[in-house]
């Protein structure tokens, strides 16, 4: 058994893949010698961008726009992935939204369904739409990026909480319906990341500039994307043959 990462020869489709954690994902991925379509909901240049730095790596990149939450879009995704790339080996359901922050009483009506939207309904439309193609391959591997908001149950970021829960419980119940087929089902918990909307989470928690976190955190810096890119090329890997529906914290070891 070789411990190397290795990704070649595979297909990966990453959904909110254009930026931030979903592109470093998709970065380390081809690295690691898969060729990758990523998702993107909006940011078309961002998508085009990290495309390019794929291609670079010499592997094969294209982006499709989808709103992930929708069954149709999410289907039309699928199915457009498939016939560009003939098959998809690893499933990174990635796609977010962050919650506003207020209590349960204060919530917009319409925040929990949004946000449910992304992070339950999306991965489920995706895995039910993709799965029976990927049961043929082997080893297939499916990856939920979830966060540690589900061990800490903060006040003031309960659709955000809830979402991420459903989403681990979707995980945990494919780890055991599919793995018969050869398919692993993972879950990667990332704390604070210096992203788009980690920036903005440690500004609402009174912090201007994000690195001012640095000292305080574990080995003496905030997390990065690139640090959730290398768990999930790790367990999608062969050099993990047995390990399936765990949930990894990257957070450094906690607060």
């Amino acid at each position: 058994m070789s411990l190397a990462i290795s990704h070649e020869g595979r297909i990966a489709l990453v959904t909110g893949g254009s930026r931030g954690i979903g592109r470093a994902i998709a970065l380390r991925l081809a690295q690691a010698g898969a060729d990758v379509a990523i998702n993107y909901r909006r940011d078309e240049a961002a998508a085009a961008e990290t495309v390019a730095a794929i291609q670079a790596l010499g592997r094969k990149a294209r982006a499709y726009p989808a709103s992930v939450e929708s069954r149709d879009d999410a289907h039309r995704l699928v199915q457009a992935v498939l016939a560009d790339f003939g098959a998809v080996h690893v499933l990174v359901n990635n796609a977010g939204i962050s919650s506003r922050g207020q209590s349960v009483v204060d919530t917009d009506p319409g925040e929990p369904e949004r946000v449910m939207g992304v992070h339950v309904w999306g991965p489920f439309h995706l895995c039910q739409a993709l799965i029976p193609s990927m049961r043929g391959h082997g080893r297939a591997d499916i990856v939920m990026i979830s966060s540690v908001a589900t061990r800490r149950y903060a006040a003031n970021g309960a659709p955000y909480s809830m979402a991420k829960a459903a989403m681990e419980a979707l995980a945990l119940t494919l780890a055991k319906e599919e793995r018969r087929h050869g398919i692993r089902t993972h879950i990667v918990s990332p704390t604070l990341t210096d992203t788009e909307m980690g920036r903005r989470l440690a500004k609402a928690r009174g912090s201007a500039d994000i690195r001012s976190l640095d000292a305080g955190s574990p080995f003496g810096r905030v997390s990065v994307p690139e640090d959730v890119a290398a768990v999930v090329a790790f367990l999608a890997s062969d050099a993990n043959p047995y390990v399936n529906g765990q949930n990894i914290a990257v957070d450094g070891g906690g607060a």
